[in-house]
Protein backbone atom coordinates (compact mmCIF):
# COMPACT_ATOMS: atom_id res chain seq x y z
CA UNK A 1 0.00 0.00 0.00
CA UNK A 2 2.94 2.62 0.72
CA UNK A 3 4.26 1.94 -2.39
CA UNK A 4 1.02 2.50 -4.32
CA UNK A 5 1.22 6.08 -2.52
CA UNK A 6 4.53 6.52 -2.96
CA UNK A 7 4.00 5.68 -6.62
CA UNK A 8 0.67 8.38 -6.76
CA UNK A 9 2.37 11.17 -5.17
CA UNK A 10 4.93 10.48 -7.47
CA UNK A 11 2.76 10.72 -10.48
CA UNK A 12 1.12 13.98 -8.87
CA UNK A 13 4.23 15.66 -8.53
CA UNK A 14 5.82 14.81 -12.19
CA UNK A 15 2.58 16.31 -13.43
CA UNK A 16 2.33 19.18 -11.36
CA UNK A 17 5.52 20.31 -13.18
CA UNK A 18 3.42 20.52 -16.04
CA UNK A 19 0.51 22.10 -14.70
CA UNK A 20 0.92 24.87 -17.24
CA UNK A 21 0.71 22.98 -20.01
CA UNK A 22 -2.69 21.51 -18.72
CA UNK A 23 -3.95 24.66 -17.69
CA UNK A 24 -3.55 25.80 -21.18
CA UNK A 25 -5.09 22.67 -22.66
CA UNK A 26 -8.09 22.84 -20.84
CA UNK A 27 -9.04 26.43 -21.77
CA UNK A 28 -8.46 25.76 -25.57
CA UNK A 29 -10.70 22.82 -25.43
CA UNK A 30 -13.02 24.37 -22.56
CA UNK A 31 -13.28 27.15 -25.10
CA UNK A 32 -14.11 24.98 -28.39
CA UNK A 33 -16.35 23.17 -26.21
CA UNK A 34 -18.16 26.04 -25.00
CA UNK A 35 -18.65 27.47 -28.24
CA UNK A 36 -19.92 24.08 -29.98
CA UNK A 37 -22.58 23.55 -27.50
CA UNK A 38 -23.73 27.10 -27.96
CA UNK A 39 -23.90 26.72 -31.54
CA UNK A 40 -25.77 23.23 -31.38
CA UNK A 41 -28.81 24.14 -33.44
CA UNK A 42 -32.32 24.13 -31.46
CA UNK A 43 -34.68 21.38 -31.96
CA UNK A 44 -38.59 22.17 -31.14
CA UNK A 45 -40.68 18.97 -29.52
CA UNK A 46 -44.06 18.53 -30.77
CA UNK A 47 -46.53 16.26 -28.73
CA UNK A 48 -50.13 15.12 -28.60
CA UNK A 49 -51.86 12.97 -26.62
CA UNK A 50 -54.64 10.13 -27.60
CA UNK A 51 -56.85 8.13 -25.09
CA UNK A 52 -58.24 4.53 -26.64
CA UNK A 53 -61.28 4.13 -25.32
CA UNK A 54 -62.30 0.18 -25.62
CA UNK A 55 -65.08 0.34 -23.15
CA UNK A 56 -68.37 0.04 -24.75
CA UNK A 57 -72.03 -0.66 -23.78
CA UNK A 58 -73.11 -3.33 -26.44
CA UNK A 59 -69.94 -5.43 -25.45
CA UNK A 60 -71.84 -7.00 -22.16
CA UNK A 61 -74.99 -7.27 -23.93
CA UNK A 62 -73.66 -9.00 -26.58
CA UNK A 63 -71.30 -11.31 -24.56
CA UNK A 64 -71.57 -15.15 -26.30
CA UNK A 65 -73.72 -13.88 -29.23
CA UNK A 66 -70.73 -11.76 -30.98
CA UNK A 67 -66.96 -12.16 -31.48
CA UNK A 68 -65.12 -9.98 -29.31
CA UNK A 69 -61.55 -9.54 -29.47
CA UNK A 70 -58.94 -8.23 -26.93
CA UNK A 71 -59.74 -4.49 -28.27
CA UNK A 72 -56.62 -3.45 -25.02
CA UNK A 73 -54.28 -5.91 -26.86
CA UNK A 74 -54.91 -5.00 -29.86
CA UNK A 75 -54.02 -1.38 -29.28
CA UNK A 76 -50.73 -2.18 -26.98
CA UNK A 77 -49.46 -4.17 -30.65
CA UNK A 78 -50.50 -1.54 -32.92
CA UNK A 79 -49.02 1.12 -30.33
CA UNK A 80 -45.20 -1.00 -30.43
CA UNK A 81 -45.35 -1.58 -34.08
CA UNK A 82 -46.65 1.62 -35.46
CA UNK A 83 -43.19 3.08 -35.89
CA UNK A 84 -42.21 0.54 -38.84
CA UNK A 85 -40.55 1.50 -42.27
CA UNK A 86 -44.13 1.57 -44.19
CA UNK A 87 -45.97 3.80 -41.84
CA UNK A 88 -42.30 6.39 -41.76
CA UNK A 89 -42.68 6.26 -45.58
CA UNK A 90 -46.37 7.04 -45.15
CA UNK A 91 -45.39 9.61 -42.67
CA UNK A 92 -43.04 11.57 -44.63
CA UNK A 93 -45.26 12.23 -47.86
CA UNK A 94 -48.22 13.22 -45.45
CA UNK A 95 -45.50 15.49 -43.79
CA UNK A 96 -44.15 16.86 -46.81
CA UNK A 97 -40.68 15.53 -45.91
CA UNK A 98 -39.66 14.65 -48.90
CA UNK A 99 -39.95 17.63 -50.57
CA UNK A 100 -36.28 18.45 -49.75
CA UNK A 101 -35.34 14.73 -50.40
CA UNK A 102 -33.11 14.39 -53.32
CA UNK A 103 -31.11 11.56 -53.32
CA UNK A 104 -31.86 7.74 -52.08
CA UNK A 105 -29.37 8.12 -49.93
CA UNK A 106 -30.92 10.90 -48.50
CA UNK A 107 -34.07 9.41 -47.90
CA UNK A 108 -32.49 6.11 -46.54
CA UNK A 109 -30.54 8.68 -43.79
CA UNK A 110 -34.31 10.71 -43.15
CA UNK A 111 -36.04 7.15 -42.46
CA UNK A 112 -33.07 6.42 -39.54
CA UNK A 113 -33.32 9.75 -38.20
CA UNK A 114 -37.19 9.50 -38.16
CA UNK A 115 -36.95 6.11 -36.78
CA UNK A 116 -34.52 7.04 -33.94
CA UNK A 117 -36.61 10.16 -33.23
CA UNK A 118 -40.46 9.47 -32.95
CA UNK A 119 -41.37 7.89 -29.69
CA UNK A 120 -44.55 6.62 -28.51
CA UNK A 121 -45.38 6.92 -25.25
CA UNK A 122 -47.91 4.52 -23.34
CA UNK A 123 -49.29 4.50 -19.36
CA UNK A 124 -50.29 1.07 -20.20
CA UNK A 125 -53.80 0.08 -18.52
CA UNK A 126 -55.37 3.67 -19.44
CA UNK A 127 -54.96 3.81 -22.98
CA UNK A 128 -53.13 6.72 -23.25
CA UNK A 129 -50.62 7.13 -25.62
CA UNK A 130 -48.18 10.19 -25.83
CA UNK A 131 -46.98 10.79 -29.57
CA UNK A 132 -43.64 13.41 -29.35
CA UNK A 133 -41.37 14.25 -32.50
CA UNK A 134 -37.88 16.32 -32.34
CA UNK A 135 -37.24 18.85 -34.84
CA UNK A 136 -34.96 21.76 -35.77
CA UNK A 137 -38.83 23.71 -37.56
CA UNK A 138 -41.35 24.04 -34.61
CA UNK A 139 -43.54 23.73 -37.75
CA UNK A 140 -42.72 20.40 -39.17
CA UNK A 141 -41.88 18.85 -36.04
CA UNK A 142 -46.37 19.88 -35.69
CA UNK A 143 -46.85 18.31 -39.05
CA UNK A 144 -45.08 15.28 -37.94
CA UNK A 145 -47.28 14.63 -35.12
CA UNK A 146 -49.85 15.27 -36.28
CA UNK A 147 -49.22 12.82 -39.78
CA UNK A 148 -47.98 10.48 -37.17
CA UNK A 149 -51.55 10.75 -35.01
CA UNK A 150 -53.72 9.76 -38.50
CA UNK A 151 -51.54 7.00 -38.80
CA UNK A 152 -52.01 5.78 -35.54
CA UNK A 153 -55.96 6.05 -35.73
CA UNK A 154 -56.20 4.97 -39.39
CA UNK A 155 -53.84 1.67 -38.35
CA UNK A 156 -56.03 0.90 -35.68
CA UNK A 157 -59.39 0.74 -37.47
CA UNK A 158 -58.62 -0.31 -40.66
CA UNK A 159 -56.36 -3.46 -39.32
CA UNK A 160 -59.48 -4.11 -37.28
CA UNK A 161 -61.71 -3.71 -40.62
CA UNK A 162 -58.64 -6.00 -42.82
CA UNK A 163 -58.91 -8.91 -39.87
CA UNK A 164 -62.27 -9.00 -39.68
CA UNK A 165 -62.85 -9.49 -43.91
CA UNK A 166 -60.03 -11.59 -43.91
CA UNK A 167 -61.72 -13.93 -41.08
CA UNK A 168 -65.11 -13.45 -42.92
CA UNK A 169 -63.54 -14.60 -45.99
CA UNK A 170 -61.96 -17.26 -44.13
CA UNK A 171 -65.29 -18.81 -42.42
CA UNK A 172 -67.21 -18.31 -46.15
CA UNK A 173 -64.48 -21.05 -47.68
CA UNK A 174 -64.49 -23.22 -45.03
CA UNK A 175 -68.49 -23.45 -45.32
CA UNK A 176 -68.30 -24.20 -49.14
CA UNK A 177 -65.52 -26.44 -48.48
CA UNK A 178 -67.33 -28.51 -45.72
CA UNK A 179 -70.77 -28.31 -47.69
CA UNK A 180 -68.90 -29.82 -50.42
CA UNK A 181 -68.04 -32.78 -47.82
CA UNK A 182 -71.30 -32.67 -46.23
CA UNK A 183 -72.92 -33.10 -49.58
CA UNK A 184 -70.13 -36.60 -50.40
CA UNK A 185 -70.81 -38.00 -46.89
CA UNK A 186 -74.45 -37.83 -47.19
CA UNK A 187 -74.75 -39.46 -50.67
CA UNK A 188 -72.10 -42.20 -49.49
CA UNK A 189 -74.80 -42.49 -46.99
CA UNK A 190 -77.27 -43.03 -48.83
CA UNK A 191 -75.90 -45.68 -51.40
CA UNK A 192 -74.70 -47.52 -48.54
CA UNK A 193 -77.76 -47.59 -47.48
CA UNK A 194 -79.56 -48.46 -50.43
CA UNK A 195 -76.91 -51.13 -51.33
CA UNK A 196 -77.09 -53.18 -47.93
CA UNK A 197 -80.94 -52.15 -47.30
CA UNK A 198 -81.74 -56.19 -47.02
CA UNK A 199 -79.18 -56.01 -44.13
CA UNK A 200 -80.46 -53.22 -42.30
CA UNK A 201 -84.45 -54.12 -42.69
CA UNK A 202 -85.78 -50.78 -43.06
CA UNK A 203 -84.69 -49.17 -40.09
CA UNK A 204 -84.85 -52.72 -38.27
CA UNK A 205 -81.77 -54.26 -37.15
CA UNK A 206 -80.57 -57.84 -37.65
CA UNK A 207 -81.76 -59.21 -34.05
CA UNK A 208 -85.42 -57.78 -35.07
CA UNK A 209 -85.09 -59.33 -38.14
CA UNK A 210 -84.30 -62.87 -37.24
CA UNK A 211 -86.48 -62.61 -33.98
CA UNK A 212 -89.40 -61.70 -36.47
CA UNK A 213 -88.62 -64.71 -39.24
CA UNK A 214 -88.01 -67.19 -36.10
CA UNK A 215 -91.53 -66.17 -35.16
CA UNK A 216 -92.94 -66.01 -37.93
CA UNK A 217 -91.87 -69.84 -39.29
CA UNK A 218 -92.69 -71.17 -35.86
CA UNK A 219 -96.57 -69.93 -36.09
CA UNK A 220 -96.53 -71.33 -39.75
CA UNK A 221 -95.19 -75.03 -38.23
CA UNK A 222 -97.59 -74.71 -35.79
CA UNK A 223 -100.12 -74.07 -38.61
CA UNK A 224 -98.97 -76.89 -41.11
CA UNK A 225 -98.53 -79.48 -37.69
CA UNK A 226 -102.43 -78.26 -36.61
CA UNK A 227 -103.29 -78.80 -40.72
CA UNK A 228 -101.80 -82.22 -40.99
CA UNK A 229 -103.43 -83.51 -37.12
CA UNK A 230 -106.74 -81.93 -38.90
CA UNK A 231 -106.59 -83.96 -42.44
CA UNK A 232 -105.16 -87.08 -40.96
CA UNK A 233 -108.06 -86.96 -38.31
CA UNK A 234 -110.80 -86.85 -41.58
CA UNK A 235 -109.10 -89.90 -43.22
CA UNK A 236 -109.42 -91.69 -40.22
CA UNK A 237 -112.75 -90.98 -40.56
CA UNK A 238 -113.11 -91.88 -43.79
CA UNK A 239 -111.67 -95.37 -43.05
CA UNK A 240 -115.41 -97.12 -42.81
CA UNK A 241 -116.95 -95.80 -45.61
CA UNK A 242 -117.96 -97.73 -48.96
CA UNK A 243 -116.13 -96.40 -51.91
CA UNK A 244 -117.57 -94.43 -54.80
CA UNK A 245 -118.07 -96.80 -57.98
CA UNK A 246 -117.75 -95.44 -60.73
CA UNK A 247 -119.50 -96.01 -64.03
CA UNK A 248 -117.86 -98.47 -66.91
CA UNK A 249 -118.51 -96.60 -69.72
CA UNK A 250 -117.84 -93.26 -68.12
CA UNK A 251 -115.10 -91.60 -69.94
CA UNK A 252 -111.81 -91.09 -68.11
CA UNK A 253 -111.89 -86.79 -68.13
CA UNK A 254 -115.68 -87.30 -66.90
CA UNK A 255 -114.88 -89.39 -64.01
CA UNK A 256 -115.25 -87.55 -60.56
CA UNK A 257 -113.03 -88.61 -57.20
CA UNK A 258 -114.48 -85.90 -54.87
CA UNK A 259 -111.33 -86.38 -52.44
CA UNK A 260 -108.95 -85.45 -55.32
CA UNK A 261 -111.25 -82.93 -57.18
CA UNK A 262 -111.56 -81.14 -54.05
CA UNK A 263 -108.59 -80.58 -53.40
CA UNK A 264 -107.05 -79.78 -56.65
CA UNK A 265 -109.81 -76.89 -56.89
CA UNK A 266 -108.88 -75.64 -53.97
CA UNK A 267 -105.51 -75.79 -54.61
CA UNK A 268 -106.24 -73.42 -58.06
CA UNK A 269 -107.98 -70.80 -55.95
CA UNK A 270 -104.95 -70.86 -54.02
CA UNK A 271 -102.62 -70.25 -57.25
CA UNK A 272 -104.66 -68.16 -58.57
CA UNK A 273 -104.50 -65.49 -55.33
CA UNK A 274 -100.76 -66.66 -54.91
CA UNK A 275 -99.96 -65.49 -58.77
CA UNK A 276 -102.31 -62.38 -57.97
CA UNK A 277 -99.14 -61.46 -55.42
CA UNK A 278 -96.05 -63.27 -56.67
CA UNK A 279 -94.65 -63.98 -59.97
CA UNK A 280 -93.96 -67.68 -61.26
CA UNK A 281 -90.45 -67.80 -59.42
CA UNK A 282 -91.80 -67.56 -56.36
CA UNK A 283 -91.89 -70.97 -54.27
CA UNK A 284 -95.46 -70.85 -53.00
CA UNK A 285 -96.66 -70.88 -56.72
CA UNK A 286 -94.04 -73.74 -57.99
CA UNK A 287 -95.07 -75.84 -54.47
CA UNK A 288 -98.65 -75.25 -55.58
CA UNK A 289 -98.13 -76.36 -58.76
CA UNK A 290 -96.47 -79.47 -58.52
CA UNK A 291 -99.00 -80.66 -55.75
CA UNK A 292 -101.76 -79.60 -58.66
CA UNK A 293 -99.93 -81.82 -61.12
CA UNK A 294 -99.16 -84.57 -58.26
CA UNK A 295 -102.97 -84.95 -57.79
CA UNK A 296 -103.52 -85.40 -61.00
CA UNK A 297 -101.59 -87.79 -61.65
CA UNK A 298 -102.85 -89.63 -58.79
CA UNK A 299 -106.30 -88.82 -60.37
CA UNK A 300 -105.52 -90.95 -63.61
CA UNK A 301 -103.95 -94.26 -60.97
CA UNK A 302 -107.02 -94.17 -59.23
CA UNK A 303 -109.37 -94.56 -61.88
CA UNK A 304 -107.13 -96.78 -63.69
CA UNK A 305 -107.19 -98.68 -60.65
CA UNK A 306 -110.71 -99.13 -60.05
CA UNK A 307 -111.51 -99.70 -63.77
CA UNK A 308 -108.61 -102.92 -63.07
CA UNK A 309 -111.04 -103.70 -60.04
CA UNK A 310 -114.00 -104.50 -62.60
CA UNK A 311 -116.18 -102.55 -60.33
CA UNK A 312 -119.22 -101.13 -61.53
CA UNK A 313 -119.71 -97.59 -60.40
CA UNK A 314 -122.51 -96.46 -58.29
CA UNK A 315 -123.91 -93.03 -57.96
CA UNK A 316 -121.01 -90.77 -55.97
CA UNK A 317 -124.11 -88.45 -54.71
CA UNK A 318 -125.97 -91.56 -53.35
CA UNK A 319 -124.13 -90.80 -50.05
CA UNK A 320 -123.73 -86.98 -48.94
CA UNK A 321 -122.20 -87.35 -45.67
CA UNK A 322 -119.49 -89.26 -47.26
CA UNK A 323 -118.92 -87.02 -49.93
CA UNK A 324 -119.04 -83.50 -47.80
CA UNK A 325 -116.44 -85.38 -45.84
CA UNK A 326 -114.57 -85.90 -48.72
CA UNK A 327 -114.45 -82.46 -49.93
CA UNK A 328 -113.44 -81.48 -46.25
CA UNK A 329 -110.06 -83.66 -46.86
CA UNK A 330 -109.47 -82.03 -49.79
CA UNK A 331 -109.30 -78.96 -48.46
CA UNK A 332 -107.80 -79.68 -45.58
CA UNK A 333 -105.28 -81.44 -48.01
CA UNK A 334 -104.75 -78.42 -49.92
CA UNK A 335 -104.45 -76.03 -46.90
CA UNK A 336 -101.81 -78.51 -45.66
CA UNK A 337 -99.68 -78.15 -49.03
CA UNK A 338 -100.03 -74.45 -48.55
CA UNK A 339 -98.69 -73.82 -45.46
CA UNK A 340 -95.95 -76.51 -46.18
CA UNK A 341 -94.76 -73.87 -48.89
CA UNK A 342 -94.89 -70.87 -46.03
CA UNK A 343 -93.27 -72.87 -43.86
CA UNK A 344 -90.36 -73.62 -46.85
CA UNK A 345 -90.11 -69.61 -47.50
CA UNK A 346 -89.71 -68.94 -43.74
CA UNK A 347 -86.49 -71.50 -43.57
CA UNK A 348 -84.80 -70.30 -46.93
CA UNK A 349 -85.53 -66.54 -44.87
CA UNK A 350 -83.78 -68.06 -42.06
CA UNK A 351 -80.97 -69.37 -43.98
CA UNK A 352 -80.22 -66.44 -45.74
CA UNK A 353 -80.05 -64.57 -42.74
CA UNK A 354 -77.98 -66.76 -41.31
CA UNK A 355 -75.63 -66.26 -44.05
CA UNK A 356 -76.17 -62.57 -43.82
CA UNK A 357 -74.72 -62.94 -40.18
CA UNK A 358 -71.06 -63.21 -41.78
CA UNK A 359 -71.39 -59.87 -43.45
CA UNK A 360 -73.55 -57.82 -40.62
CA UNK A 361 -70.21 -57.06 -38.41
CA UNK A 362 -68.34 -55.34 -41.50
CA UNK A 363 -71.72 -53.48 -42.64
CA UNK A 364 -72.24 -52.18 -39.01
CA UNK A 365 -68.49 -51.43 -38.54
CA UNK A 366 -68.70 -49.51 -42.35
CA UNK A 367 -72.37 -47.58 -41.46
CA UNK A 368 -70.85 -46.46 -37.98
CA UNK A 369 -67.42 -45.14 -39.94
CA UNK A 370 -69.66 -43.40 -42.69
CA UNK A 371 -72.00 -41.83 -39.70
CA UNK A 372 -69.23 -40.67 -37.76
CA UNK A 373 -67.67 -38.89 -40.73
CA UNK A 374 -71.03 -37.57 -41.19
CA UNK A 375 -71.38 -36.63 -38.11
CA UNK A 376 -67.71 -34.81 -37.91
CA UNK A 377 -68.60 -32.84 -41.22
CA UNK A 378 -72.22 -32.03 -39.52
CA UNK A 379 -70.76 -30.45 -36.40
CA UNK A 380 -68.08 -28.53 -38.18
CA UNK A 381 -70.47 -27.05 -40.78
CA UNK A 382 -72.63 -26.11 -37.88
CA UNK A 383 -70.17 -24.37 -36.21
CA UNK A 384 -68.74 -22.62 -38.50
CA UNK A 385 -72.72 -21.06 -39.81
CA UNK A 386 -72.50 -20.01 -36.14
CA UNK A 387 -69.24 -18.17 -36.17
CA UNK A 388 -70.18 -16.44 -39.50
CA UNK A 389 -73.56 -15.65 -38.19
CA UNK A 390 -71.03 -14.05 -34.74
CA UNK A 391 -68.57 -12.54 -37.23
CA UNK A 392 -71.54 -10.54 -38.94
CA UNK A 393 -72.75 -9.34 -35.88
CA UNK A 394 -69.82 -8.22 -34.65
CA UNK A 395 -69.29 -6.33 -38.04
CA UNK A 396 -73.08 -4.87 -37.45
CA UNK A 397 -71.70 -3.87 -34.10
CA UNK A 398 -68.68 -2.32 -34.76
CA UNK A 399 -69.98 -0.36 -37.49
CA UNK A 400 -73.24 0.59 -35.09
CA UNK A 401 -70.90 1.21 -32.28
CA UNK A 402 -67.50 0.78 -32.19
CA UNK A 403 -65.40 -1.35 -30.67
CA UNK A 404 -62.64 0.97 -29.66
CA UNK A 405 -62.39 5.01 -30.03
CA UNK A 406 -59.62 7.57 -30.32
CA UNK A 407 -60.19 10.36 -28.63
CA UNK A 408 -57.10 13.16 -29.37
CA UNK A 409 -57.06 14.44 -25.81
CA UNK A 410 -54.35 17.12 -26.51
CA UNK A 411 -53.61 18.17 -29.96
CA UNK A 412 -50.02 18.30 -31.62
CA UNK A 413 -48.91 22.36 -31.38
CA UNK A 414 -46.34 24.54 -32.36
CA UNK A 415 -43.48 24.47 -29.71
CA UNK A 416 -42.39 27.92 -29.03
CA UNK A 417 -39.35 27.06 -27.17
CA UNK A 418 -36.68 24.64 -27.48
CA UNK A 419 -36.67 21.50 -26.17
CA UNK A 420 -33.10 20.71 -27.03
CA UNK A 421 -29.95 20.49 -26.54
CA UNK A 422 -29.73 21.21 -22.45
CA UNK A 423 -26.94 23.41 -22.84
CA UNK A 424 -27.64 24.33 -19.28
CA UNK A 425 -26.06 20.68 -18.03
CA UNK A 426 -23.85 20.41 -21.43
CA UNK A 427 -22.02 23.56 -20.46
CA UNK A 428 -20.72 22.39 -16.95
CA UNK A 429 -20.41 18.60 -18.18
CA UNK A 430 -18.17 20.01 -21.57
CA UNK A 431 -16.52 22.35 -19.19
CA UNK A 432 -15.52 19.33 -16.45
CA UNK A 433 -14.36 16.89 -19.21
CA UNK A 434 -12.07 20.23 -20.66
CA UNK A 435 -10.56 19.76 -17.10
CA UNK A 436 -10.39 15.91 -17.31
CA UNK A 437 -8.29 16.96 -20.82
CA UNK A 438 -6.13 18.88 -18.90
CA UNK A 439 -5.24 16.83 -16.21
CA UNK A 440 -5.14 13.95 -19.27
CA UNK A 441 -2.29 16.01 -21.08
CA UNK A 442 -0.12 16.92 -18.08
CA UNK A 443 0.14 13.33 -17.24
CA UNK A 444 1.26 12.32 -20.84
CA UNK A 445 3.47 14.98 -20.61
CA UNK A 446 5.06 13.72 -17.03
CA UNK A 447 5.54 10.15 -18.82
CA UNK A 448 6.87 11.62 -21.82
CA UNK A 449 9.91 13.55 -19.84
CA UNK A 450 10.06 11.72 -17.00
CA UNK A 451 11.61 13.62 -13.64
CA UNK A 452 13.60 12.06 -10.88
CA UNK A 453 12.41 14.43 -7.88
CA UNK A 454 14.39 12.30 -5.03
CA UNK A 455 17.09 10.21 -5.41
CA UNK A 456 15.32 6.80 -4.32
CA UNK A 457 13.79 6.68 -7.61
CA UNK A 458 16.93 7.47 -9.33
CA UNK A 459 19.00 4.88 -7.45
CA UNK A 460 16.30 2.06 -8.45
CA UNK A 461 15.88 3.20 -12.23
CA UNK A 462 19.98 3.04 -12.48
CA UNK A 463 20.92 0.52 -10.04
CA UNK A 464 23.63 2.28 -9.29
CA UNK A 465 24.58 3.16 -5.57
CA UNK A 466 23.77 6.55 -4.68
CA UNK A 467 26.73 8.59 -2.49
CA UNK A 468 24.47 11.94 -1.57
CA UNK A 469 22.31 14.65 -3.08
CA UNK A 470 22.07 18.25 -3.37
CA UNK A 471 19.40 20.69 -2.02
CA UNK A 472 18.59 24.05 -2.93
CA UNK A 473 19.44 26.32 -0.32
CA UNK A 474 16.00 28.76 0.64
CA UNK A 475 15.60 31.49 -1.18
CA UNK A 476 13.18 33.93 -0.26
CA UNK A 477 13.11 35.77 -3.44
CA UNK A 478 12.59 32.05 -4.98
CA UNK A 479 10.01 31.42 -2.44
CA UNK A 480 8.30 34.30 -3.54
CA UNK A 481 8.29 33.69 -7.40
CA UNK A 482 6.88 30.10 -6.36
CA UNK A 483 3.82 31.58 -4.51
CA UNK A 484 3.73 34.19 -7.14
CA UNK A 485 3.02 31.34 -9.83
CA UNK A 486 1.14 28.77 -7.59
CA UNK A 487 -1.58 32.07 -7.03
CA UNK A 488 -1.82 32.43 -10.60
CA UNK A 489 -2.38 28.76 -11.94
CA UNK A 490 -5.23 28.29 -8.83
CA UNK A 491 -6.53 32.09 -10.24
CA UNK A 492 -6.22 30.43 -13.80
CA UNK A 493 -8.67 27.33 -12.74
CA UNK A 494 -10.91 29.36 -10.90
CA UNK A 495 -11.09 31.29 -13.85
CA UNK A 496 -11.61 28.27 -15.78
CA UNK A 497 -14.15 27.57 -13.23
CA UNK A 498 -16.35 30.80 -13.14
CA UNK A 499 -16.08 30.91 -16.66
CA UNK A 500 -18.03 28.11 -17.11
CA UNK A 501 -20.27 28.98 -14.20
CA UNK A 502 -21.41 32.20 -15.84
CA UNK A 503 -21.96 30.69 -19.39
CA UNK A 504 -24.08 28.22 -17.45
CA UNK A 505 -26.28 30.82 -15.73
CA UNK A 506 -26.29 32.90 -18.68
CA UNK A 507 -27.99 30.36 -20.55
CA UNK A 508 -30.19 29.90 -18.01
CA UNK A 509 -31.17 33.23 -17.71
CA UNK A 510 -31.95 33.15 -21.62
CA UNK A 511 -33.84 29.94 -21.24
CA UNK A 512 -36.32 31.47 -18.54
CA UNK A 513 -36.57 34.89 -20.61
Amino acid sequence: MEDVLRQLVAYLRGMWLYRWWGLAAAWLVGAIAAGAIYMLPDRYESSARIFVDTQSVLKPLMSGLAVQPNVDQQITILSRTLISRPNIEKLIRMADLDLTVKTNKQREELIVELNKTLQIKGTGRDNLFTLSYEDTQPDRAKRVVQSLVSIFVESGLGDKRKDTDSARRFIEEQIKTYEQRLDEAENRLKDFRIKNMHLMGGGKDYLTQVGEVAAQLAAARLALREAENSRDALQRQLTGEEPVLLPENTVERKVSIPEIDGRVDALEKNLDGLLQRYTEAHPDVIGTRRIIEQLKEQKKVEVAARRNEGGGYGDVNSNPVYQQMKLALADAAANVASLRARVAEFEGRQVRLQESAKLLPQVEAELAQLNRDYEINKKNYETLVSRRESANMSVEMESSSGMAEFRLIDPPSVPLKPSAPNRILLMPLGGGAALLFGLAFTFILSQMRPTFLDGRDLREISGLPLLGTVSATADPVRKRRRQRLNLAFFGGVGGYVGAFGVLTVAIAMLKLS
